[in-house]
């Protein structure tokens, strides 16, 4: 069994939904000499997360945000934290209900991601600064 980790920091991107497919593939190349096995990617924040979602149409990035800021709105009286702005308590909700991170299975050297499946960087900081991933590859 081969076990490949990588640890790779992620500019900072505006708040909203990024995908990130291309930039884990290029940061474990050893991928492509696992036959059969797995792929985690886990991020190292509470502020941001990480989804599996629609590859091709922009717009279902942009209906993500839009849901998500709906479901958890900034400037609500209630929340106790919000040392670093509005947005931080909702951050940090948006995160625990998305995740930190996400499981691909790899077959035949590639991710084994479906047709419309792609990677993304759930930023939900107005400013969240860079990112940091942890990818971890293994199988034979």
């Amino acid at each position: 069994m081969q076990i490949h980790q990588q640890q790779i920091q992620i500019r900072e991107q505006k708040r909203g939904f990024h995908l990130i497919t291309s930039e884990i593939v290029r940061s474990v190349p050893q991928i492509g000499s696992i036959k059969t096995g797995m792929c985690q990617v886990f991020i190292q924040h509470t502020s941001a997360s990480l989804s599996i979602n629609e590859n091709a149409d922009p717009t279902v990035r942009k209906d993500f945000e839009m849901f998500f800021n709906k479901t958890v709105p900034e400037n609500d009286p209630d929340y106790l934290h919000d040392d670093e702005g509005s947005d931080d308590m909702p951050a940090h909700l948006k995160a625990a209900l998305l995740g930190c991170s996400v499981m691909i299975p790899i077959r035949n050297g590639r991710l084994a991601l479906g047709t419309w499946q792609g990677i993304y960087l759930c930023e939900h900081r107005n400013y969240g600064g860079n990112r940091n991933l942890m990818i971890t590859a293994w199988g034979e």
